[in-house]
């Protein structure tokens, strides 16, 4: 099964309806599939890493008791009845459609079904979804996003299959308050981010350290290079990380970090990404990859692609 790489995906991502001027619109994963696809048939098929790729529909699961293991029930509720009277906008940033709820759980099916197969197979999978998660909170939606997909994904993967210990790297460029609020109080979960600061939602300080010394925030000032975070890396972020020792690592993977990304000013490119890979690969092959913001097509689809390429790289060579 190494030789295989799932990305789960879907074409009903493409039903959460933001519009097409809102940053986090279908357009994204558009570009990223037709970058991938059109990857796995450029070259002969011995010289190709893409065409390892497995593409995944999520399946139909029940995710709903994994969902209020995290958020309130009443405010998943309320997210269901909005997009049923024709939805609209949740705030200045964040909206929904009419079938926005019905995708924000398929996109929870997808984490959960990478979740699976990480921990069976040992290898590393990509839940390309929408919409993204990380700043959803307990009771509310934030930044683009209605529920904490990789938060939902930690608590499954602790709750129901078991595992002892589960962290999540947040590389989005802006700080995850609503994954470290859901996990912060469970001491088999830990959250590392390395974010912009200051940036949006204003979260992260470094002197945010969670109940059981279990968060680390890594904030880097606008400008900031791969040099910056490769410091980070190897001073702060792999010990925390190795020291925490978890069964599965999850990555909010966010490519909103890229030079070229229209939301932020963080200074990586994408193959940038390639390295952050092959150093999550360092700690455990079992890695659920998530996306999460990133606002330019082709850095975007570039960084997605250097993500899936090195894991496979790594997969093909164990």
């Amino acid at each position: 099964m190494k030789s295989r790489f799932p990305v789960f995906y879907s074409p009903l991502f493409s039903g959460h309806d933001t519009g097409q001027i809102h940053p986090e619109n279908a357009g994204r994963l558009t570009a990223v599939v037709d970058y991938l696809k059109q990857a796995q048939n450029s070259a002969a098929e011995k010289d190709n890493w893409a065409q390892k790729i497995h593409w995944a529909e999520p399946s139909n699961r029940t995710v709903l008791s994994a969902i209020h293991h995290v958020h309130d029930p009443a405010y998943v509720a309320r997210l269901k009845s909005f997009a049923s009277s024709g939805g609209g906008r949740i705030d200045a940033d964040t909206l929904m459609g009419e079938k926005s709820y019905d995708v924000a759980l398929l996109a929870v099916a997808a984490w959960l079904d990478g979740i699976d197969w990480v921990w069976e197979h040992h290898s590393p999978a990509f839940a390309l979804v929408r919409p993204p998660g990380h700043h959803a909170e307990c009771d509310r939606a934030l930044g683009f996003c209605l529920l904490s997909n990789a938060a939902i994904a930690a608590h499954y993967a602790i709750e129901t299959l078991q595992a002892k210990r589960v962290a999540i790297l947040d590389w989005d460029v802006h700080h995850g308050n609503g994954t470290q609020a859901l996990i912060a109080k469970h001491p088999q979960l830990a959250y590392c981010s390395f974010h912009q600061s200051p940036a949006y939602p204003g979260t992260g300080h470094a002197t945010e350290t969670g109940s059981f010394d279990n968060v680390l925030n890594l904030p880097l000032p606008p400008g900031s290079t791969l040099r910056d975070y490769q410091a980070l890396w190897t001073e702060k972020a792999k010990p925390f990380l190795a020291s925490f020792d978890a069964d599965i690592l999850i990555v909010s993977a966010g490519y909103d970090a890229n030079q070229a990304d229209p939301l932020a000013g963080i200074c990586l490119h994408p193959e940038d990404y390639s390295w952050f890979t092959q150093e999550c690969l360092t700690l455990t092959p079992r890695i659920l990859f998530g996306l999460e913001g990133g606002y330019d097509y082709a850095t975007l689809s570039e960084s997605v692609a250097a993500t899936i390429r090195t894991a496979l790289a790594d997969s093909l060579a164990a």
